[in-house]
């Protein structure tokens, strides 16, 4: 009589529960069948060693494992330990009784010891859903899946401790993370802080635009000017994540397998900042099994890509719909999976190939049309997804040196978390708009109204400073998140003058 055991695969961020069902007869010869790969199939050699190592017997008969649904794919060595207790229930040396109570997923070493899995957190979701009473899992993801409330969830470190536990021998210690407790003190748990930046003051200005309505940005400014330390500390003055955040976010890092054994769930929002040798792959997502990419990783957090025109073009040019969308869609011929990514972008870039175009004191080496043509590695329809343009000029000895106390990150986050809050209200009727930056030509239209004064600026502005179209919608929805840290009502003229400054890569000539 065929024994069930119950596993589950990962697609996407989401689990669906598997069957597996294990058969023994008269005859010879291991089989898995179920649309297993490769590192399925090896499973049963891994098993046969993992159960003779730990002083069981590994039946000399024909064997069929069946991992159902059918028609669904089977990746991975996770489904190592549920085979191991099927074919050991089986054969009469583990009771079944409690065995269709639990999910039981982990790779099996030859010793019998148990390698971590990826995706715990959405197994275990979807055990509760589905009616589990608990999951057995290696240890080092034990606090990973228990921050899912009203689940039994038992880390194990080898084979014979999950048989045992199954033959009554022994009880398992349940592990429990009090989810809320943990969320709330290490929701600011941040290791720098806006304090640690001397002067610059015109910046931290422009990240606190940033943050409070969700913009991209983009730093251009000389080497050694504070470009990449200014872009680590911005999610600082983000808005702490909800708990629902936390758990979409720790979701995604806990497929890709980054999540380490003593965290349970991600409390601060992510900070990415990939090498710009990365591929195309890596960044948005994908590969033979598809994998989270880095914009993935950076979901409700930041995407920090530094020296952006080095990156090569075919890898910028994939963030243009994920920008727009805040997901990703990787199609297959047989599957579609979709990965949330919805980030804040913030890129810094040296103004020319020497890095000292428009710097205050040092000279410019490089030959005529080379700062156009470096700037140009960033396309049109790229730039149009960045907001805001902010020039980065270094520090005078005076300023490095100052005892003078600046802003530390939590009096930021504060006013930036107030114009959120507004921008919430102001979106509650709007499914997938949560913050100005999201507004569409529409909604600009509808909300981002100005004065006749403010309209002869901006015609002003675009003509003097010969600002691309591309310009205008976007300084409108950047004077709106100004207004909104001002807590006005109205978008006044002063509020489009600053948001007019930060569009410098538009100006006509500003490359030469």
């Amino acid at each position: 009589m065929p024994v069930k055991t119950y596993g589950s695969a990962v697609y996407g961020i989401e689990a669906i529960t598997i069957t597996i069902e294990v058969n023994i007869s008269s005859g010879t010869k291991y089989f898995i069948v179920g649309l297993p790969d490769n590192a399925v199939k090896e499973s049963m050699l891994r098993v046969e060693s993992a159960i003779n190592n730990s002083n069981y017997r590994m039946p000399r008969q024909k064997i069929v494992v069946n991992l159902a649904p059918a028609d669904i794919r089977k990746e991975g060595s996770a489904y190592d330990l549920a085979i191991a207790m099927g074919i050991l229930s089986a054969s009469g040396q583990v009771e079944s009784e409690k065995l269709e109570q639990y999910l039981i997923m982990g790779e099996v070493s030859l010793d019998g010891g148990l390698q971590p899995i990826k995706g715990a957190l959405p197994i275990a979701i979807q055990g509760r859903k589905d009616g589990f009473k608990g999951l057995i899992l290696p240890k080092a993801n034990a606090r990973e899946a228990a921050i899912v409330g009203d689940f039994e969830v038992y880390g194990v470190e080898n084979i014979a401790e999950v048989i045992d536990f199954f033959n009554h021998k022994i009880e398992l210690e349940r592990t429990i993370v009090n989810t809320r407790e943990e969320f709330l003190n290490n929701i600011s748990n941040y290791e720098s802080d806006f304090s640690d930046v001397k002067g610059q003051e015109n910046i931290k200005r422009a990240l606190e635009i940033a943050a409070s309505g969700g913009h991209n940005l983009i730093l251009i400014g000389p080497p050694g000017a504070g470009k990449t330390m200014l872009a680590k500390r911005l999610p600082t003055i983000l808005p702490p994540l909800n708990l629902y955040e936390a758990l979409d976010t720790t979701k995604i890092h806990s497929v890709a397998g980054k999540l380490a054994a003593s965290d349970s769930l991600m409390t601060v929002r992510p900070f990415r900042s990939p090498h710009h040798t990365i591929s195309d792959v890596a960044l948005v997502g994908g590969g033979t099994n598809p994998q989270p990419g880095e914009i993935s990783l950076a979901h409700n957090g930041v995407l920090f890509l530094d020296e952006l025109p080095e990156f090569k073009r075919t890898v910028l040019e994939v963030m243009r719909q994920p920008l727009e969308e805040r997901k990703v869609t990787i199609s297959r011929a047989k599957s579609t999976v979709d990965y949330p990514a919805s980030f804040m972008l913030v890129a810094s870039m040296n103004p020319c190939p020497c890095g000292f175009y428009n710097h205050p004191e040092k000279e410019c080496i490089c030959a005529p049309g080379v700062v156009q043509k470096y700037l140009s590695k960033i396309s049109g329809p790229l730039l149009d997804r960045i907001d805001l343009h902010v020039e980065v000029t270094p520090i005078n000895f005076n300023e490095l040196s100052s005892d003078r106390l600046t802003e530390k990150s939590d009096k930021i986050r504060e006013r930036v978390t107030i114009a959120r809050d507004i921008q919430t209200k102001r979106f509650e009727e709007k499914a997938d708009v949560f913050c100005n930056a999201q507004m569409s030509p529409k909604m600009v239209r509808d909300i981002c109204q100005i004065n006749d004064a403010g309209q002869m600026l901006l015609k002003k502005a675009m003509e003097k400073l010969g600002l691309s179209a591309r310009a205008y919608d976007r300084i409108l929805k950047v004077s709106r998140t100004i207004a909104d840290l001002a807590s006005s009502e109205e978008i006044k003229i002063e509020h489009l003058a600053e948001a007019i400054h930060y569009r410098s890569l538009d100006r006509e000539g500003w490359a030469g």
